[in-house]
């Protein structure tokens, strides 16, 4: 009789079959139904029986003594192993005295991170459950994926579809459409993600429908390979952080050459005089002609002529990745690409107008029922306190100190105990250094994860968590038409718990069990959860089988309508009985509402900005390559690094570079050799390797190295392994959208001498497992 069993599972980068043999996963297979399945899927049996894995709960040895003041720094002490008695009841301790001196705003609680594609076991959701059932605690808003096109765009079109979906499908764009501007192109490794998970990865079958179908693909990127080098697509290469220019002097062409779609503009927006007044020059004596734009963008003036009269004489569908509003004055390129298809007036016709993301996560466009996905619903936080989400290390230095968002001005509070699940603020926030120096100021961090991340690492309390392949869930996600069981593969490694059960325990502790669980089990949960979905779908006029039958069957795929989704539609054909939520009920291509929050880095029409940190900034004397910090090929943020395809992708143990072959040379660099990459920020190291089909000037890291400081607790240690966020700039976008601005970030590189320090990562830190 075989011990082997193929087990359905599903991760935010797929589908996928877990071959498990004698207790232990062996390997995750894709389903036949994908027709581009992810690499990362590779690193799925490694990951889930690591060394890395945190085998039970611990405690900092120095904070078990006593040492809770703030200020303390952490990430370099042992650790001591506890028992789960012992350590539910130090956090749940540790709740309510905070909560009770200082009250809970001072309980840190957001907790951002993608966790599992799971949507019950959902670490973030069921952590903030147990603190609002607790009383409360300071959130985050807004996501680091698009936090500025959050806040912008509810200004300008009434709410966020735009940027987190639905967008104008790609059916559409295919049937419609003759051209496709890509501002920041359509990079096919971004399509493998999916949150909620996913069956089908479609991005690079609907991008290469659209160009055979004779649509013509303009990619302006300073990356090539930000469009499959199999699709027939234009390449303009532009300076990271200078779109707007390039737009706003787009837009001047259309104006000169009396291209302006004006029945449009009149009957569906405001403000066009304003931006027009910019362009012109009338503001500030500076006309945006493409000449002008030229010497900003390095995009020949005759290239931004040619495009401005293609887009006018076309049905065009303008898209723009997410990336580009995560950049100073990041709310600029958006606006101006709203402003442009506005002009153009396609707004509202079948494959045509604006949309974000297309090439920034899987699902967006593609075509399928708009129903709500399957979630767990969050518990009424009672404190009422929230920071936009890419303010935190500023929340912790700064308590009690005021500050704009928005057209708010708010106080930060005084955090006291911070509590993450399911995600890594040390791979994902900007300025590590900075964040490790805040960091300190916390006197209790808790930190309930599988793995010993570095946010673990730099915690007082380590709770482990299993990982989904230890529990039954349901992955559903509103950008793909699958819903599936995620089947429980393997026993809970070590003494890992659930975080259900995990903070179940610690609400009994602090006597809101009731409250947090609502009376139910897991299994409970699963069927009540599906069963709102389900009512949901019916609603929708479509029917869904019952829990156990769709347990059984592994899956349920919703129906393709086989219809065009065309954003707006209702809008533009009667905006008198649709208007938009906006402060006209049109379309805001100027706005009196932003112009009257008075931030000068935001005004209330679409300007240029010059960034702090590009090519055309002083500081590029000093450090001459801008960095561009992708997302990877081969893992999700920082999830799978170290394992599979991700650690075959390593060059010396440490995360790749990419240069031009020219600024390589320059160096005095060849492919293959360990750099130093480093501003005032912070240094880390990187393997090289050289593209000629990048923009001269440009260095390529990828996010999601596990920080891997050499001295760790020490602020400004060499990271080793190669994390781009210790040379991220932590600043906001603006007042208004107050985004992160990882991709404004200029670096140096030199050749790293000497022995190649370890790298540890992959191994428990001092105390764990010993």
């Amino acid at each position: 009789m075989s011990d082997t069993a193929l087990i359905p599972h599903a991760a935010h980068w797929g589908a996928f079959l877990a071959e498990t043999r004698a207790g232990r996963m062996v390997a995750a297979h894709p389903v036949p139904q994908d027709p581009a399945p992810s690499a990362i899927l590779s690193g799925m049996a490694e990951a889930v029986h690591a060394a890395n894995r945190i085998d039970q709960p611990y405690v900092r040895a120095g904070w078990l003594a006593g040492d809770r003041a703030g200020g303390t720094p952490r990430g370099g002490e042992r650790f001591v192993p506890l028992s789960w008695d012992r350590a539910i009841a130090l956090v749940a301790g540790e709740i309510a005295r905070v909560r009770e001196t200082h009250g809970p705003a001072s309980i840190f609680g957001g907790s951002y991170g993608w966790s599992s594609a799971g949507r019950f076991h959902h670490a973030k959701t069921q952590l903030q459950r147990l603190l609002a059932a607790a009383g409360g605690f300071t959130g985050q808003i807004h996501s680091y994926s698009y936090a500025t096109g959050q806040a912008l765009l509810p200004h300008l079109v009434g709410d966020q579809a735009p940027v987190v979906g639905p967008v104008v499908d790609w059916r559409a764009i295919e049937r419609h459409a003759k051209l496709l501007v890509c501002f920041g192109g359509i990079p096919l490794r971004n399509g493998q993600i999916i949150n909620g998970g996913g069956v089908v990865h479609d991005m690079g079958m609907w991008l290469r429908r659209v160009a055979d179908a004779g649509v013509r693909i303009v990619n302006i990127s300073p990356l090539r390979a930000d469009l499959p080098g199999d699709i027939a697509a234009d390449w303009v290469p532009i300076r990271p952080g200078t779109d707007a220019a390039l737009m706003l002097a787009i837009a001047h062409t259309l104006i000169r050459d009396g291209a302006v779609d004006h029945a449009f503009l009149d009957r569906c927006t405001e403000g066009y005089a304003t931006l027009r007044d910019e362009v012109l020059g009338c503001h500030d004596g500076v006309e945006k002609t493409p000449a002008w734009a030229a010497a900003i963008t390095g995009v020949p003036a005759e290239t931004i002529s040619a495009l401005a009269r293609d887009c006018a004489a076309n049905p065009t569908m303008l898209t723009a990745a997410w990336s580009l509003q995560r950049a100073e004055f990041g709310e600029q390129p958006y606006w101006m690409v709203v402003a442009l298809a506005a002009m153009l007036g396609g707004i509202g016709k079948p494959g045509q107008g604006f949309g974000f993301g297309h090439g920034s996560i899987a699902g967006m466009g593609s075509p399928h029922p708009r129903i709500p996905s399957l979630g767990m619903r969050p518990l009424l936080n009672r404190s009422g306190s929230f920071i936009p989400v890419a303010r935190l290390t500023d929340m912790l230095e700064k308590p009690g100190q005021d500050y704009d968002f928005n057209g708010r001005r708010q106080a930060y509070p005084d955090i006291r105990l911070i509590a993450w699940a399911g995600g890594n603020p040390f791979h994902h926030h900007q300025d590590l250094n900075r964040l490790l120096r805040a960091w300190a100021r916390a006197e209790t961090i808790v930190v309930t994860d599988p793995w010993w991340t570095a946010t673990a690492r730099h915690a007082d309390i380590v709770l482990p968590a299993t990982t989904t392949l230890e529990r039954n869930d349901i992955a559903c996600s509103a950008r793909d038409r699958f819903t599936l069981a995620m089947k429980q593969v393997l026993a809970p490694q070590g003494q890992a718990r659930d975080d259900f059960a995990i903070y179940a325990d610690i609400a009994e502790a602090l006597q809101v069990r009731a409250a947090f669980t609502e009376g139910r089990d897991q299994d409970g949960w699963l069927r009540h959860l599906y069963g709102e979905w389900r009512a949901g779908a019916a609603r929708a006029g479509i029917a869904v089988p019952e829990f156990d039958a769709f347990w059984t069957a592994g899956r349920f795929e919703l129906p393709d309508t086989g219809k065009d989704f065309v954003p707006f539609a209702d809008f533009v054909r009667d905006p008198a009985a649709h208007p938009l939520n906006t402060e006209s009920g049109r379309i805001q291509i100027a706005s009196a509402r932003i112009a009257g929050f008075g931030y000068a880095d935001c005004p209330g029409h679409p300007v240029w900005r010059a960034p702090r940190e590009y090519l055309g900034a002083p500081l590029a004397a000093r450090f001459p390559l801008h960095l561009l910090s992708v997302q990877p090929s081969f893992r999700l943020h920082g999830q799978m690094d170290g394992v599979g395809a991700s650690a075959a992708d390593k060059i010396a143990g440490r995360e790749p570079i990419t240069l031009h072959p020219a600024d390589a040379a320059q160096h005095g660099l060849a492919a293959g050799d360990v750099v130093r990459v480093f501003n005032d920020r912070g240094a880390c190291l990187a393997g090289l390797r050289l593209d000629d089909g990048m923009l001269r000037g440009v260095a390529v890291l990828a996010t999601g190295a596990w920080f891997d400081p050499q001295a760790p607790g020490v602020p400004g240690s060499l990271c080793v392994h190669g994390n781009p966020n210790v040379l991220t700039q932590d600043v906001g976008t603006s007042r208004l959208g107050q985004g992160p601005v990882a991709q404004s970030c200029l670096v140096e590189v030199e050749a790293f001498r000497g022995a190649l320090p370890e790298v540890s990562v992959g191994r428990p830190p001092p105390g764990a497992r010993e």
